[in-house]
C-alpha cells in the first residue's frame, strides 16, 4: 500500500515539480480544494465529460485577484484529467519559437498552464490562435523571397491561462477560452478551514479559535492565510511549546504588524496618506504610490482590492478616496470641508 499522504498519484508534470507540490500546502484535488464551490462543481462536469469522450478539455481561463488559488486549480485540473502539465508564464514567452518548442513537446490532451497570460507578447499571441483552435502552428522559415510557411500539427491540448487582469486580454484571445472561471475572495469560514488543514500538514496544534483569528485577518486570501500561519507556527514553537491558541495567534499577528482589521503596515500607510496628506482624497494612483514608496501596480492589484472590499477605500474618476470608516480609524468623524 502506498504511504503517499494524498493517495495514489496521477501523472502530472515532472517528478520534481510533484515533490515540490507535496511539500507545499497546495491541495491536489477538487475534493481537497476549499471554497469556489460553483466553479468546482462546473469543472467536475467539464472534466468528467472530456474524460468520457477521450478528448482534451476545452481551454480554461482562470481570473481573479492574486493568491486565490488559480495556479493550484490549474494543476488540479491536470491531475483530475490524468495528464501532464507544463507550466510557464506570459512574460517568459518572448518569441514564437519559445511557444512552438513547448507546444510540440506536449502529449495528447496535456495541459499547458500559462500564468500572467495577459502579458503575452503580441506576436506570440497571434501564433497561439491556430494552436488553440485547430491544433497546428504556422511557422515562417527563412526570410525574404525564399521564406515559406511550414504547418506543424500538434496533439490536442488544453491551455489553462491565469490572469489577475482579465480586462487586459485581447477579445480574440479571451473568446477562445471555452471555460472561463472567476476565482472569488474567500469567506472567513472557508479560510478557517484552509488554516486548519494547513496546520495539520505543518504539524501545528492550533485551536479552532486560533485558526478563525488567522482567517479573519488574512485579507480574504488563502496565500496570506498560509503565510501568516507559518509565522504563527514559529512563535508557537519558540514561545508556546508548539500550541497556538487564540491568545498566541493574536500575539503573533500583532508582532507581524497585522492589526485587528487585518490591515498590515502598507495598508495603514496607504489610508494614512490619503487621510492626512491628501485630506481624504481624491488622489491619483501615481501620487499615492510616490507618497508611500510603493509601485502603483502593486497598490492597485494587491492592496486596493481588500481595502475596497472592507469599505475603507473608493476608486472614483478623480482618484482614490478614503471612506467614512477609514476616517474613523484615524480618529476623524467627518471629512474636512472643502470643494471637490
Amino acid at each position: 500500500m502506498s504511504d503517499d499522504p494524498f493517495g495514489p498519484r496521477l501523472v502530472c508534470g515532472a517528478a520534481a515539480e510533484e515533490d515540490r507540490a507535496l511539500d507545499s500546502l497546495r491541495p491536489t484535488s477538487l475534493a481537497e480544494f476549499v471554497g469556489q464551490e460553483e466553479a468546482k462543481a462546473n469543472l467536475r462536469v467539464f472534466i468528467a465529460a472530456a474524460r468520457q469522450r477521450g478528448e482534451a478539455l476545452d481551454h480554461v481561463l482562470l481570473h481573479g485577484h492574486p493568491g486565490l488559488g488559480k495556479t493550484t486549480l490549474a494543476h488540479i485540473i491536470a491531475r483530475e484529467l490524468g495528464v501532464e502539465v507544463t507550466a510557464t508564464s506570459g512574460p517568459v514567452l518572448e518569441r514564437a519559437g519559445d511557444l512552438a518548442a513547448i507546444l510540440t513537446n506536449l502529449g495528447p490532451r496535456d495541459v499547458l498552464f500559462v500564468d500572467e497570460i495577459h502579458r503575452l507578447n503580441h506576436v506570440v499571441e497571434e501564433v497561439l490562435y491556430p494552436a488553440m483552435e485547430d491544433f497546428h502552428l504556422d511557422i515562417v522559415v527563412g526570410q525574404g523571397p525564399s521564406a515559406r510557411t511550414v504547418k506543424l500539427n500538434l496533439e490536442p491540448f488544453t491551455l489553462v491561462g491565469a490572469t489577475t487582469r482579465a480586462g487586459l486580454l485581447t477579445p480574440p484571445l479571451r473568446d477562445r477560452f471555452g471555460v472561463q472561471v472567476r476565482v472569488d475572495m474567500y469567506t472567513p469560514e472557508e479560510l478557517a478551514s484552509i488554516v486548519g488543514r494547513s496546520a495539520r500538514l505543518l504539524g501545528l496544534d492550533i485551536s479552532p479559535e486560533g485558526a478563525a483569528e488567522i482567517a479573519r485577518r488574512s485579507r480574504a486570501t488563502p496565500r496570506v492565510a498560509n503565510r501568516l500561519l507559518k509565522r504563527v507556527r514559529d512563535f508557537a514553537q519558540v514561545e508556546a511549546a508548539g500550541h497556538a491558541d487564540l491568545a498566541l495567534c493574536d500575539y503573533a499577528l500583532g508582532r507581524l504588524g497585522v492589526d485587528q482589521n487585518g490591515l498590515d503596515r502598507l495598508d495603514r500607510d496607504l489610508l494614512s496618506a490619503i487621510v492626512q496628506k491628501f485630506d481624504g482624497g481624491p488622489v491619483g494612483l501615481s501620487n499615492l504610490a510616490a507618497a508611500v514608496g510603493e509601485e502603483a501596480q502593486t497598490i492597485e492589484e494587491v492592496y486596493e482590492p481588500y481595502l475596497i472590499q472592507q469599505g475603507l477605500l473608493k476608486r472614483t474618476k478623480a482618484g482614490r478616496v478614503a471612506t467614512g470608516r477609514a476616517l474613523e480609524l484615524f480618529g476623524f468623524t467627518r471629512r474636512s470641508e472643502r470643494l471637490f
